[in-house]
């Protein structure tokens, strides 16, 4: 099941709300969304990132621990 916010907001765990990069990776994340792709690239890393889009197209949370996962109850430890 998918979380309300799911798809605008990733988990707290998952991208702390102080992280120095927060603004531009919602803003990479919703241009990626809006522009239908499925990833986008973190500005730290370089590493593509799933889109909650992408991820909840998907069906069912993997597991991998997803930045963007959408899914109200993610697997456990991911």
């Amino acid at each position: 099941m998918l979380r309300d916010d799911g798809l605008s907001r990733p988990l707290t765990n998952r991208l702390r709300p102080n992280h120095p990069q927060r603004d531009e990776i919602l803003r990479r994340h919703d241009d990626s969304v809006a522009a239908g792709l499925p990833t986008y690239r973190d500005p730290t890393s370089g590493f593509a990132v799933f889109t909650a889009a992408f991820l909840a197209a998907r069906g069912t949370c993997c597991g991998s621990g997803c930045r963007h996962c959408p899914y109200l109850d993610p697997v456990p430890g991911s």
